[in-house]
């Protein structure tokens, strides 16, 4: 199968060795393999660009692209004959600051980009919010404000697939148990499908969530059956490997989401167009 999204130590939260990533991906016979460190554009400078630094812990995701990219092109000849090797990103806060997602996505070195909102204006990565504290009017407005961003971001469109779309149950739901009933947002995730319809974007199916607290993929196959029902043809599927050992997990069980969602293939990227799979 493919794995399309995945991290090395060239993302803040990894220390995967590329190379050894890259010996993974081929030992697994991965049919195409995509490196997609972080770039979260709010956070493209030195910290010392940056007036307010209380929201994030990590800076200079421009040097982070510049590392990444560079290493997986170098690779690309090392690998070739060997592993079907994808220069990929994952873009977040694109829209934080346009000019830097501008940027980023022009890059010709890319094959494939991932649009993910992690954080929203004002406010830490879901990951470090203390959900605690918030009231249950308080988490649907964060839900709320998480998915008109995702919305924003879908209507801009100038990256391949959505990322994780329900990446806030991640911490909302399998860290703190606090589920949350989607369905006040199926019409935004609606329009928001029809946007990356309308843009020849794809969503994906992120395999992480089936190793972790939250134990269902991101997202889950109700949504996954929804993006086809509104035209959506793009499906890639991605484990979020930080580490060697978890490179391809769970990629069999998207790809059985996928067919049961009614696709008969599902993509990558190459040169940011879809080549495709058949299931």
């Amino acid at each position: 199968m493919i794995d399309c999204h995945t991290h090395t130590f060239y993302s803040m939260d990894s220390d995967a060795d590329i190379v050894q990533m890259c010996l993974r991906a081929e030992k697994l016979g991965l049919e195409a393999y995509a490196v997609t460190d972080h770039c979260e554009c709010a956070w493209w400078y030195p910290k010392e660009h940056y007036a307010d630094t209380s929201l994030s812990e990590d800076y200079d995701f421009g040097s982070d692209f510049e590392n990444s990219v560079g290493a997986v092109c170098r690779l690309k000849e090392r690998f070739d004959g060997r592993l079907n090797l994808i220069c990929g990103t994952e873009l977040g806060s694109a829209m934080h600051d346009l000019g830097v997602a501008e940027k980023a996505v022009s890059d010709k070195r890319l094959d494939f980009v991932i649009g993910s909102v992690h954080q929203l204006r004002g406010l830490p990565d879901f990951a470090f919010i203390d959900y605690k504290k918030y009231s249950e009017d308080e988490i649907y407005a964060l839900l709320s404000d998480y998915f008109q961003e995702i919305y924003e971001l879908c209507r801009w469109g100038k990256f391949d697939v959505l990322g994780h779309l329900t990446y806030a149950l991640r911490y909302i739901s399998g860290n703190y148990g606090m589920e949350a009933d989607l369905s006040r947002f199926e019409e935004i995730i609606t329009e928001s499908f029809r946007e990356l319809v309308r843009n020849g974007c794809g969503i994906e199916i992120n395999t992480s969530g089936l190793r972790q607290a939250y134990g269902r993929t991101f997202p889950e196959l109700h949504y996954i059956k929804l993006f086809r029902s509104v035209g959506g043809q793009l499906i890639s599927i991605g484990s979020d490997a930080h580490t060697v050992e978890d490179l391809g997990k769970g990629v069999g069980d998207g790809a059985e989401l996928a067919r049961a969602a009614g696709f008969d293939r599902v993509c990558f990227f190459r040169q940011r167009r879809p080549e495709y799979i058949k299931l």
